[in-house]
């Protein structure tokens, strides 16, 4: 089976950085790059193409909500142009930095609150995708399965690419469990083995409540602001191979 493990990179600006991106970017197979709006700068942006490319990393863009104090995981009110905005200002950051490189964008990751905001309005998520269809209808949707954002993309002609978060906790609804939660964030060894290899042979993950339920995915995601996060990257990757399974970037896994 191909499996993408992907990590949200680039998300520190100036001399600040949240993880040893030049080490996790040896591990993934896709790099989702902030884009200056709740991480990232332009030098670290055209950064972390070039070790994307150095690496054979697929890279994606990974725009949030203007909130650098925050962290991009606050919801600030903004309405549907703003939003729309937002994204192609962004998206069309990331790709003239690739493109300038000669890489091109393989997908985009919403970050944070902007992923939250986008999957509570239909009609939101399907403006944002007819927009990214036509800046780019080669572009892969990250998505969890059956949010709004997956429906839309799909409804637009895009692909999605479903994740599964290694490091993050489930409900019953398979939602994600918030992080000021105990138990919220996963970050020892063995758990995080055990998630994945549940994941990958049986196609479930047991909540939080204890339940098990199926998950629907080709892609990890390890968030590099973990404590941890290269540690935890190299065991998903060493998880997904030790069960057969092969680490390609996002447009393999989706071919």
């Amino acid at each position: 089976m191909k499996i993408d493990v992907n990590s949200d990179m680039g998300e520190g600006f100036g001399v600040y950085k949240v993880c040893d991106d030049e080490k996790l970017m040896e591990v993934v197979s896709s790099a989702n790059i902030a884009c200056g709006f709740h991480a990232g700068d332009p030098e670290m942006m055209a950064r972390m193409v070039r070790l994307a490319k150095q690496n054979g990393v697929g890279v994606g863009a990974h725009p949030g909500l203007a909130d650098r104090l925050g962290f991009g995981r606050r919801e600030i009110p903004v309405d549907a142009e703003e939003m729309e905005q937002q994204v192609l200002y962004q998206l069309g950051a990331l790709s003239a930095i690739a493109r300038a490189q000669e890489v091109a964008l393989s997908h985009i990751s919403f970050h944070a609150a902007m992923g939250n905001m986008i999957n509570r309005d239909a009609a939101l998520a399907e403006r944002i995708m007819k927009k990214i269809r036509m800046v780019d209808p080669n572009l892969i949707v990250f998505s969890m399965p059956d949010m709004l954002i997956e429906k839309a993309a799909l409804d637009c002609g895009l692909k999605v690419l479903n994740l599964f978060l290694a490091d993050r906790a489930y409900d019953v609804k398979g939602q994600l469990v918030p992080r000021k939660l105990p138990n919220s964030v996963i970050k020892e060894e063995g758990k995080v083995r055990a998630r994945v290899r549940q994941f990958l042979e049986n196609g479930t993950v047991t909540t939080i409540e204890d339940e098990i339920i199926p998950v629907r995915a080709r892609s990890i995601l390890v968030h590099s602001d973990t404590p941890g996060s290269l540690e935890l990257a190299r065991t998903v990757r060493s998880e997904v191979e030790a069960c057969g399974g092969s680490v390609v970037p996002a447009r393999e896994v989706v071919a």
